[in-house]
């Protein structure tokens, strides 16, 4: 695997000067960082300046993987998507002017589980002020009986097989003090102490995949993070009193990966395994005709460029691939039982949510009612200047498809801020290390 994999190592990247986020060989223009966002049908990878608490996309890249080099959502032939990534990062250094090393990787697939713990500690000494010490080690226990839920919850999926997973991502999303809501717990007394965290893991073969492809492309792994927690991190921002709420969609090409958010924190994600060549392969078999040629009449089906005699066979097949696709989302949004009631506001993003008969299912048909929601869900995109932190100098993002390779780059901000934090930020910055955000 080793000879395969090295001919495609900086073969197209090694002309650029190298940029590092340790402030080694860098330009003046400040620290830089790649977002790569791996998905099943494109390769997507934004070079990005940081200034400030902002990130400046500099560099646009997208290269095609092929219908073997990734299977939902995760990476099946690391030869392969290498390549993809080369000539994707090549085409976004160029454009930059420099090469970035510094990397934060999209991990998806339904083998990624995210969710949010309600854990309750009755201290010992109410009198005693919280410090930041007490506070890790109530957050690390929280993270190890999270780890034991989706080891349980993967063994469970897979047949009784064990599997290692890491934790890839954690954020706080309430802290409560004798029943009173604090943002900074630092420096109160009180005896109950309840936290609720949102904590993403995914297992050790899909991370390792990942670990390996950025070592061939000359990368250095800043962070890996949950694509949903990325998308939620790129709509909720900064603001510590942030109220958004929303369930937020990224259709891709071979997996649906859903985030609920409530009142800025995230209350969970769930992924499965449908996305945007589903419905490619539903045409593939009802016309009896190849991959390249389904997608193309996939694509046609919207600009009315589907033959008469082809649309209504068209229509059929990609309407039973909806409804199991609905169905899907049904099943994910129920599973958050914890919730009183879900947002209205749907908020898409990802290359296979531009199918226009996705949108009209989700605005006009009843799929939503046997749910928690208190009146008919609003469904827009994502647009990309409404990302928080994040502006495109090059003028080539123009469409909700790059929003999850936004929201990796911010990802990546809140790591590089982390590890900047002073003794006078707040908690969640404070605490961002043990967090792994």
């Amino acid at each position: 695997m080793l000879q395969k994999l090295q001919p495609f190592k900086n073969t197209l990247r090694d002309k650029l000067p190298s940029v590092k986020s340790d402030g080694k060989d860098r330009q003046p223009a400040g620290e830089y960082l790649v977002a790569l966002d791996i998905g099943t049908e494109f390769v997507k990878a934004l070079v990005g300046r940081v200034v400030g608490n902002q990130v400046e996309i500099i560099g646009v890249g997208r290269a095609h993987q092929e219908l073997a080099d990734m299977q939902a959502g995760a990476i099946a032939d690391i030869a392969a998507v290498v390549a993809n990534c080369d000539h994707a990062l090549a085409a976004a250094e160029q454009q930059a002017g420099v090469s970035a090393r510094t990397a934060i990787i999209g991990i998806a697939g339904e083998l990624v589980k995210g969710t949010t713990s309600t854990v309750r500690f009755t201290r010992p000494n109410p009198s005693k002020e919280l410090s930041i010490d007490e506070m890790s080690r109530i957050i690390e226990l929280v993270q190890e009986r999270a780890e034991n839920q989706a080891r349980q919850q993967l063994a469970w999926e897979l047949g009784g097989k064990d599997v290692d997973v890491r934790l890839v991502n954690s954020a706080l999303v309430r802290i409560d003090i004798d029943g009173y809501k604090v943002t900074n717990p630092i420096g109160f007394q009180g005896r109950d102490v309840v936290v609720e965290m949102y904590t993403a893991f995914a297992p050790m073969i899909h991370i390792g995949a990942l670990e390996r492809t950025a070592a061939e492309l000359d990368l250095e792994l800043l962070a890996v993070a949950a694509e949903p927690f990325a998308v939620a991190r790129s709509v909720v921002g900064d603001d510590p009193n942030a109220s958004v709420s929303a369930v937020l969609m990224d259709v891709g090409g071979g997996t649906t990966d859903i985030a609920v958010v409530n009142e800025g924190g995230v209350e969970g994600t769930k992924m499965f395994g449908i996305g945007g060549r589903a419905y490619t392969h539903a045409v593939e078999r009802e016309l009896d005709v190849t991959f390249p040629k389904a997608e193309s009449i996939k694509l046609g089906l919207s600009s009315g460029k589907v033959v008469p005699a082809n649309a209504a066979k068209v229509d059929k097949a990609l309407t039973k691939t909806l409804d199991v696709w609905i169905n899907g989302v049904e099943l994910a949004l129920a599973e958050f039982d914890k919730l009183d009631h879900l947002p209205h506001r749907l908020l898409l993003c990802g290359g296979g949510s531009s199918l226009q008969m996705l949108i009209d299912k989700l605005e006009e048909g009843d799929w939503y009612k046997d749910l928690p929601f208190t009146k008919k869900p609003s469904v827009q995109y994502i647009k990309p200047d409404e990302i928080v932190g994040i502006t495109d100098s090059t003028g080539d993002i123009t469409d909700h498809t790059y929003v999850t390779a936004m929201g990796l780059l911010r990802v990546g901000m809140d790591t590089l801020n982390s590890g900047s934090a002073s003794a006078d930020n707040g908690l969640k910055q404070r605490l961002n290390k043990v967090l792994r955000i």
